[in-house]
């Protein structure tokens, strides 16, 4: 198995805070990549580094960036003749503790044993005036995916569930890259460049399941940061292990 992660994102938010922000607290974060910013006692995106090579689950990792997520995708699979399940992650994301890359490996395994086609997304609870904020799956009584709604109002949809940005893809749907970015080339930016986007093309190819954790961490702008880093300075019950 090998991982992706996409460090693509500007933090154009968290940097217009930081820009804003007279206490001087925050200056050592102007210009740094969300990826790279400093969580706890490490950059973000070296939790995710250490987490995959401490848990075994992928026998290489990349990180790509500039040209969109799906593109930047897409560009991994090719140069790097990627044929192989392929687990995507948002560089500027983190889980709670319960996460574990081992569990996720353990339901995926499941997933394939029954069918080859299938891949794996994320869910957990948000609440009713956030669902704006997310895409938003609906699920059946297995678990299922038959619809992802991007930032839906709550009376649009009875689901909860958000999608962070983590998608676990089988080898055999990698071609499909090619037939989203395909479809979608005359399509403005918007429709093409999240990779929630093909998630939500794809989960009418190709069975798509969930597997339910109890949310995330977020980035996206200086008061959450800073809620963020505290967590992992102060709050955190075992470093050597997380996200395992």
């Amino acid at each position: 198995m090998k991982a992706v992660i996409l460090a693509a994102g500007y933090g154009t938010r968290l940097q217009a805070d930081v820009e804003a922000d007279t206490s001087g607290r925050s200056q050592h974060l102007a210009g740094v990549a969300k990826p790279l910013l400093p969580v706890g006692r490490r950059a973000l995106v070296s939790h995710w580094v250490r987490a995959l090579t401490r848990s075994s689950c992928v026998d290489t990792i990349y990180v790509v960036e500039r040209l969109g997520a799906v593109a930047c995708l897409q560009l991994a699979v090719k140069h790097f003749k990627i044929d192989d399940h392929l687990i995507v992650i948002g560089g500027d994301t983190l889980f709670r503790e319960d996460f574990s890359l081992t569990r996720v490996n353990e339901r995926f395994s499941d997933l394939q044993a029954k069918c080859e086609d299938s891949c794996l997304v994320l869910s957990y609870q948000c609440k009713d005036d956030e669902t704006h904020k997310y895409g938003i799956l609906e699920v059946d009584e297995d678990l299922r995916v038959h619809c992802m709604r991007e930032k839906p109002l709550p009376s649009e949809t009875k689901s909860r569930r958000a999608c962070p940005c983590f998608y676990l893809f089988s080898k055999n749907s990698l071609h499909l890259l090619d037939a989203f970015l395909e479809e979608k080339r005359k399509a403005p930016i918007e429709e093409k460049d999240a990779p929630g986007n093909f998630v939500s093309w794809l989960i009418r190819r190709t069975p798509v399941y969930i597997l339910q954790i109890s949310g995330r961490f977020d980035v996206g702008n200086l008061p959450s940061y800073t809620a963020c880093d505290l967590y992992f300075r102060e709050h955190l019950q075992d470093i050597e292990s997380y996200m395992v």
